[in-house]
C-alpha cells in the first residue's frame, strides 16, 4: 500500500495566528505519508528561525524535497512544494499563471515506487477567480492529455468546492472521481478545497483527512490523506 497526501500549509500560520513550521511537521509526520504535495509554503532567507519553511520540514519529516515556488522575492520564495519518502527521478515545473492573477504553477515529478515502476506526482494550487481556474485547467488537462504514465497522481488546493463546477468535472473525467472529504476552514470544514486524483482511478483505497486538535489548529485546511493501491 502507498499513501499520498495534500496539504495547504498556509505558510505555517495556524488558526491561532502563529507561524509554526514544527507543529506542520508534526501533522504531516502524523499521516505517514510516502509523499505529500504542499500549497502555500513560504521559505525566506532571512529572518527568524526557521524561516525556511521547505527546508526545516524536510529536515524534521525525513522526506526529500523539491520546491515548485510561484512567487520570487529578493528574500526567498513561495508557493508549491512536494515532500516524498521514494526516490525522485526527475522534476519539471509548469507556469499555469493566468495574466494580472498571482502566479501559479505546477510541480511534475517522477517518482520511484519499488524500484521497478514509477508514479507521476502532479502538485498544484489553483487561483480563486472561474475564469481563472478555467484557464489553469486547461492548461492541466493539456498536461494530462500527453501523460503515458501507469500512475498518475495530482494532488492540489483547487479552490472548487462545487461537485458540478467544470473544473471537477473534467478532472473526474479524465482522472475518475475524486473523494470530496471536508477540508477548509479547517476549525469548522464545509469546503472540500483539496483533491487528490488518481490514474487509473481503481488504485485510490480510501480517503480521510487529519480531523484532530493539531490539524484542526496548525493551519487553516485539513490534510487530505488518501491510501493507494501500488506495490
Amino acid at each position: 500500500m502507498f499513501v499520498a497526501g495534500s496539504y495547504n500549509i498556509h505558510e505555517c500560520v495556524g488558526v491561532d495566528g502563529r507561524r509554526d513550521p514544527e507543529r506542520i511537521s508534526r501533522v504531516i509526520m502524523s499521516l505517514e505519508v510516502d509523499l505529500i504535495g504542499l500549497q502555500e509554503v513560504d521559505s525566506r532567507s532571512a529572518g527568524p528561525p526557521p524561516s525556511d519553511q521547505l527546508a526545516y520540514l524536510s529536515k524534521a519529516t525525513g522526506l526529500h524535497a523539491v520546491a515548485g515556488p510561484t512567487v520570487w522575492r529578493s528574500d526567498g520564495r513561495y508557493g508549491n512544494a512536494l515532500l516524498a519518502k521514494r526516490r525522485i527521478l526527475s522534476i519539471r515545473h509548469h507556469d499555469l499563471s493566468y495574466p494580472g492573477h498571482q502566479p501559479r504553477a505546477a510541480i511534475d515529478a517522477q517518482v520511484d515506487i519499488d524500484g521497478q515502476s514509477t508514479a507521476r506526482v502532479l502538485v498544484t494550487h489553483f487561483g480563486l477567480g472561474l475564469a481563472e481556474r478555467r484557464y489553469q485547467l486547461r492548461k492541466l488537462l493539456e498536461l494530462l492529455d500527453h501523460d503515458h504514465s501507469r500512475y498518475t497522481l495530482l494532488l492540489a488546493d483547487i479552490n472548487e468546492w462545487l461537485p458540478g463546477s467544470v473544473v471537477i468535472r473534467r478532472l473526474n473525467a479524465t482522472l475518475g472521481r475524486s473523494s470530496s472529504r471536508r477540508t477548509f476552514p479547517s476549525r469548522w470544514p464545509l469546503f472540500p478545497l483539496d483533491r487528490i486524483w488518481m490514474r487509473p482511478k481503481d488504485i485510490l483505497l480510501e480517503t480521510s483527512v487529519s480531523d484532530t486538535f493539531l490539524g484542526r489548529t496548525a493551519s487553516d485546511h485539513l490534510p487530505l490523506r488518501a491510501k493507494i493501491a501500488l506495490p
